[in-house]
């Protein structure tokens, strides 16, 4: 069996609740990285996307790191999101993160505009300095900035990225990117592709679903990335059952949609900071029957 990394396994990107005047529950937050622990998960990702970093103070967003750090049980592993508009920012919060535990980095390319393949790398580079392991976070629906597996390959070869999570929806790209780049781990990015990228050679998920369902979902992805026939056929089982639900992660209001599954199964959601409104009517209905009828088939 390959040697286990801080980035491998199920790392959860971790939802942040608030007060009901919308201030961070510093307490609940590292409550529920706890729960996580017990259910089988293999660390967090916070102050990610679906953690809310971009509406958050800089106070704020390095105690989340701070607090998921102090509460991560022996073993549990942090993996620090460190996106940013630009290389000096996200070396700054790579540093931090460094000084306060964390094992190893999430970070997306400069987001402050489209920028090209040689700032990109430069970007990396600036992180890389830092000396934690990076794991790029390709997600240029969001970011408008694609890294495309040559740009992977080009990142690996200098050092400065040890994994990316594939955001894309572009399951076929897990392919190219070790052919270009052996060396490269696969992290599954997406919830509704956790089956085809594992049977792509995945060696992690960094997630959302297991905030709410983290025993089922830590099932899917070991069945998932298991390799055997009957794994796999169980893999399907479970996946096409879960899928109603898994795909509301790659929706644009996947925060709330996460959120609103915590709070069905009585966990903390809740709101979330503007510009992240209330769901809309139809949303909240169609989110409420998915997650009841994964919890009606005994799914936690």
């Amino acid at each position: 069996m390959a040697e286990s990394k801080p980035w491998h396994g199920v790392i959860v990107a971790t939802a942040l609740p608030y007060t009901d005047d919308l201030k961070i529950d510093f307490d609940a937050f590292a409550k529920h990285i706890v729960w996580l622990a017990e259910n089988g998960c293999d660390g967090v990702a916070p102050n990610g996307s679906l953690g809310e970093y971009q509406v958050l103070t800089d106070e704020e967003r390095a105690k989340v790191i701070e607090t998921a750090v102090e509460a991560a049980p022996e073993g549990f592993n942090v993996m620090a999101g460190v996106g940013a508009y630009g290389a000096f920012e996200s070396q700054r919060w790579a540093e931090h993160a460094a000084e306060a535990g964390a094992d190893c980095l999430m970070l997306l390319p400069p987001n402050s505009y489209r920028a090209n393949d040689d700032e990109v790398v430069d970007h990396y580079r600036h992180v890389g300095k830092v000396g934690l392991p990076v794991v790029g976070y390709n997600n240029p629906i969001d970011t408008k900035v694609d890294l495309h597996p040559r740009l992977i390959a080009r990142i690996h070869e200098e050092g400065n990225m040890v994994g990316v999570k594939e955001f894309s929806g572009d399951v076929r790209r897990a392919y190219e990117i070790k052919e270009l780049a052996p060396e490269m781990d696969i992290i599954i990015g997406t919830d509704d592709t956790v089956l085809e990228v594992g049977l792509a050679g995945a060696v992690g998920w960094v997630s959302g679903y297991p905030n709410a369902i983290p025993q089922t979902t830590v099932e899917l992805y070991q069945l998932s990335t298991s390799g055997e026939p009957e794994g796999l056929l169980k893999a399907k089982e479970l996946y096409a059952e879960l899928h109603p639900l898994l795909r509301w992660d790659t929706k644009t209001e996947f925060v709330q949609a996460i959120k609103l599954s915590m709070d069905i199964v009585g966990l903390k959601g809740g709101q979330c900071r503007p510009p992240r409104g209330p769901l809309a009517g139809w949303m909240h209905q169609a989110i409420t029957r998915d997650t009841e009828a994964a919890l009606a088939k005994g799914y936690k």
